[in-house]
């Protein structure tokens, strides 16, 4: 059967995780990945999950809302499930304490006792690996480095969320909840994979450049040596007071070619700037516009289609700050529609990692 999805938006962990069962009683996974809202109690979802998919690969994390198969959703669990037919192997591995302890080469060093084959040495075109990470830990960008340091294998994934609390997000494995942790899942997937990457910006020719940060913080002080609030509002040509509202519309993005890699502000703090992720002193930005992000995703995932005849299933990492540009534009149902056809599950992330960790963006994992 390959890939299918399920979802539930039942009241009760119980009947959330029966509902599940019932819908995917037919189908023998060996892999299932799930999205989950933050009103459930995290540690009975992932024990209850685990029980219920026993002989499967699971893991997940909490969201800022879920996706699935031609919906956009609050409040419910979405899943995909993966057999053997999809997905030939798969090996997972929690990290903790991201915050202050460096674990990557001990996950590396159990995806290569699994694979045994050195993580160096991995073939990048066979296997593929998928990251959760804790949404409040700031540690992204060190994860993501290590990981790039260490293989040429792509990571993609995102921050987990809890509903726009900003109080504390969950990992899920092995039937347990995880904070301050991540999840990394080494994948070969049977047919091969790609990936998409849509932000829905475009360059105008504004360029910033950071001339003092404090990279613990997200915090940029200063931009080609002026306050960084005053910079970034003169280069929209408004008073610094209007600027704060601009950020969704008018993010930064670090350029290669014509491909952004966004980072959105946050905040102002007086005059200093934070972002939801990092920018390095030195770094040379441009100033985004923000474009439609219906039409951007559908002609996205039409080019791929072409490219690959055929997709069997896709996991979305979706920015939450994409998510409300939809709902303030009343796009959402449109959102959920271009991927009716074809077995989809994700989440509104506080960040997606891919190549780094980056903002405002969907990154998808295409299975061929």
């Amino acid at each position: 059967m390959g890939i299918i999805t399920a979802h539930s938006s039942k009241e009760t962990v119980r009947d959330i995780v029966s509902d599940i069962g019932n819908q995917t009683s037919d189908f023998n996974p060996n892999a299932v990945i799930y999205f989950a809202s933050s009103r459930f109690d995290p540690e009975s979802l992932s024990q209850q999950m685990q029980e219920q998919f026993k002989n499967a690969s699971l893991f997940g994390c909490s969201t800022a809302g879920e996706i699935v198969s031609g919906k956009m959703l609050k409040g419910s669990v979405a899943a995909m499930l993966f057999d053997s037919e999809s997905i030939a192997d798969i090996c997972i591995s929690v990290v903790e304490n991201i915050l202050s302890e460096n674990h990557i080469p001990d996950a590396f060093g159990r995806f290569e006792a699994y694979y045994r084959t050195l993580m160096a040495e991995m073939d990048f075109e066979k296997y593929v690996g998928i990251i959760l990470a804790d949404g409040l830990s700031g540690a992204e960008e060190k994860l993501m480095e290590k990981i790039g340091d260490l293989t040429d294998v792509v990571f993609i994934g995102a921050s987990a969320g809890d509903d726009l609390k900003f109080k504390q997000t969950y990992i899920y494995a092995d039937g347990k909840a995880y904070t301050d942790a991540a999840v990394l899942a080494l994948i070969r997937p049977a047919y091969g994979f790609d990936v998409i990457k849509t932000q829905s910006f475009c360059a105008l020719d504004k360029k910033l450049t950071a001339t003092k940060v404090n990279e613990a913080k997200r915090t940029v002080l200063e931009f080609d040596h002026k306050p960084a609030a005053s910079a970034y509002a003169e280069a929209l040509g408004i008073p610094v007071k209007e600027a704060g509202s601009h950020f969704m519309r008018h993010p930064l993005g670090l350029m290669f070619g014509d491909e952004p890699y966004v980072r959105s502000p946050q905040q102002f703090r007086g005059n200093d700037m934070a972002f939801y992720c990092n920018i390095k002193e030195g770094m040379e930005l441009s100033l985004l516009e923000s474009t439609d992000i219906v039409s951007d995703t559908r002609q996205a995932l039409a080019e791929k289609k072409a490219e690959l005849n055929s997709i069997s299933g896709i996991i979305n990492f979706h920015c939450i700050l994409r998510t409300l540009e939809l709902e303030q534009k009343g796009q959402t149902e449109a959102y959920g529609n271009i991927f009716s056809d074809i077995p989809t599950a994700g989440f509104s992330t506080y960040g997606e990692e891919y190549i780094g960790h980056i903002n405002q963006t969907s990154t998808m994992l295409v299975f061929r």
